[in-house]
């Protein structure tokens, strides 16, 4: 007990990094699923591709027929998916960070089946898998 009282302070760092690294797990909207994952998905040919990404970052590649609604302009846009809402939702980013709010949009929106790029477009191509311009 002396130990824990002698070092309450490096206790107290140690456990609030430990929750700072588990942060992002614990707060993860949607499914996850990898790049060979997704691309099972789009083959099935039942899934909307949504690219969180601003204008600029699509313009440098985007998986094939993505569609580029920055995360800034979602909820503005979120309309446009009307007609995914019952199929599945791959949201992707550059790395998966963006997707995964993006996802908790669509969710509240009532999206049922919102899947992210874990990632995002740098595991795409990591994989060695085609970007289109």
């Amino acid at each position: 007990m002396k130990f824990f009282i002698d070092n309450i302070f490096v206790i107290g760092i140690v456990a609030l990094s430990g929750g700072a690294l588990l942060w992002p797990v614990l707060t993860q909207r949607g499914k996850r699923a990898t790049a060979h994952e997704v691309t099972v998905l789009i083959n099935g040919g039942k899934a909307t591709i949504v690219d969180v990404r601003d204008a600029t970052e699509f313009a440098t590649g985007h998986l094939a027929n993505a569609k580029n609604i920055p995360l800034a302009d979602l909820d503005s846009r979120i309309g446009e998916l009307e007609k995914a809402k019952s199929k599945c939702v791959i949201l992707v980013c550059h790395s998966g960070a963006r997707s995964g709010a993006a996802a908790g949009k669509l969710l509240k929106a009532g999206f049922t089946d919102v899947v992210n790029l874990d990632g995002g477009v740098a595991a795409w191509q990591k994989a060695n898998l085609p970007l289109v311009k």
